[in-house]
């Protein structure tokens, strides 16, 4: 069976178990822990050895036959006990299991998920990328829900696919995401180095590229398991787990230097902790990380991110981070940290993303792409190159989605081969270091194209379009009227 016809089969039952309540990403996280079980049990029979699932302390088995065996309160009763269980051990195995629970409260649709579904399907036998697109597709059809699903956790795979195409990531080279979310850019630069079009890989590198290469964090428990399910369904990971579960990356330096940081951070401006006062009402504060690495002590998690980025980096690591566009222009810590980013790194290209690219509603976002530098008096920044990939460009998720082609221009411009033998074109302009420093704030935020829409109606996009963008500005200035109203209140 293909990946898509495997989605499709797997999401048609969801859709069985939304009567019940159950959301997208609870769904997905039951399929990421019984089809563990199942491969699992799979490849200790085609091996002929014991399955890497061990038993509890009492001997009693926590494997996929064990979970076949039984029906009704039983079966739920024991799948409970299998999820406490395997939570305890370490690696991967715990990472999938940690802090999962049981969302089916109907033990029949249980049983039938794991017996008529997933038993029925031989999944070890399935190529690496017909298992992992299957996986992938559920992965998007999550994002796409609005209501129920993670849109937040998921970078649109043609722009990852773009940025990982001019970063070109190395065998050898180590590679983190601070807030890897579901996995998107661990996974295609791990692609892009297995590719054999890019690479001759020797048994040593492939080694490194399965076992060491890659590392992320992320803070959502639910999420860190989508992630290492997704990564272990594309052959990534071995003894040890690349990806840490509930850790707040920004809240202490990191513990290892990386060549190259490919992110796309959590939307949303400030970081906060609830209080509660001597009456026991509670409210907001907000969270200011202190570290003595970075620039500016600020509760924007955007520049806290932008900051942490570059603590992660080796002396001359390379990193591509989504940023949105406050991050270009807000003065007070964001001037700061703009200001120090030019001067010690070398900021030399930055992309201006479209709307209507997002699962989340209202972004608008930019690519940040840098070099950490040693110290010098001298500003490492010449020249910061912009691609302007937003003005008269209408994308919607629905009805114009994003494709890998659309960035091909941006690809070309970039000149990867050698980006200090770049041209300017009409989207791609490049400013010089003390051009920036003249701008107001050292503001970023530069256009210079007109926008058509503003100059001839009969230029207008489609009503879907212009539909799709003004629910996002709706939703943008909703976001930024509950940030400020979250303020009067915490002043109170």
């Amino acid at each position: 069976m293909s990946g898509n016809g495997i989605v499709q089969k797997l999401w048609n039952y969801c859709n069985v178990l939304r009567d019940d309540g159950l959301s997208y990403q609870d769904y997905l996280e039951q399929l990421a822990t019984l089809l563990f079980l199942k491969m699992a049990h799979e490849q200790s029979q085609l091996l002929g050895k014991p399955s890497i699932i061990p038993p509890d302390a009492d001997g009693k088995p926590l494997d996929w036959p064990s979970l076949m065996a039984l029906d009704g309160s039983d079966l739920e009763a024991h799948y409970r006990h299998v999820l406490t269980e395997l939570a305890k051990r370490p690696g991967m195995l715990g990472m999938i299991f940690r802090k999962a629970q049981n969302k089916i409260q109907d033990p029949a649709k249980l049983r039938r998920l794991i017996a008529d579904l997933i038993d029925k399907q031989e999944w070890m036998t399935l190529d690496a990328d017909v298992k992992g697109d299957a996986y992938e597709g559920l992965l998007q059809k999550n994002a796409e829900d609005v209501k129920g699903g993670a849109g937040q956790y998921f970078t649109p795979r043609p722009l990852i696919r773009a940025l990982v195409d001019v970063m070109r990531p190395a065998p050898g080279q180590t590679i983190h995401d601070p807030a890897c979310g579901t996995g998107g850019f661990l996974l295609i630069a791990h692609e892009y180095i297995s590719n054999p079009r890019n690479y001759t890989l020797d048994r040593d590198q492939k080694k490194h590229l399965k076992n060491r290469a890659l590392s992320g964090n992320e803070l959502v428990d639910g999420v860190a398991r989508l992630c290492v399910m997704n990564l272990y369904l594309h052959g990534i990971g071995g003894d040890g787990c690349p990806i840490n579960g509930g850790v707040d990356s920004l809240a202490q330096k990191p513990s290892a230097a990386y060549e190259m940081v490919l992110t796309n951070p959590p939307f949303g401006k400030k970081s906060s902790f609830t209080v509660f006062n001597d009456e026991g009402e509670a409210s907001k504060a907000d969270l200011a990380y202190v570290r003595d690495d970075f620039w500016a002590t600020t509760s924007n998690k955007q520049l806290n991110f932008l900051q942490h980025v570059k603590s992660c980096l080796k002396m001359q690591g390379r990193a591509a981070i989504v940023v949105p566009d406050n991050v270009l222009f807000e003065g007070g810590a964001g001037e700061t940290v703009r200001r120090e980013l030019l001067k010690q790194c070398d900021v030399h290209t930055l992309l201006r993303l479209p709307t209507g690219i997002f699962y989340a509603q209202g972004v608008k976002a930019n690519v940040l792409f840098f070099d950490r530098k040693p110290a010098s008096e001298k500003p490492w920044t010449g020249k910061l190159w912009i691609y302007d990939f937003r003005t008269n460009q209408h994308f919607t998720l629905k009805t114009n989605p994003l494709k890998r082609e659309d960035l091909d221009d941006f690809v070309a411009c970039y000149n990867p081969e050698n980006r200090h033998r770049r041209k300017e074109t009409q989207r791609f302009h490049a400013f010089s270091y003390g051009d920036l420093l003249k701008r107001d704030k050292v503001s970023l935020d530069i256009f210079w194209l007109k926008d058509d829409s503003l100059e001839d109606s009969a230029n207008l996009p489609d009503p879907d379009v212009i539909a799709a963008e003004i629910v996002e500005d709706l939703q943008a200035a909703l976001d930024e009227f509950a940030l400020i109203a979250g303020d009067l209140n915490q002043n109170k």
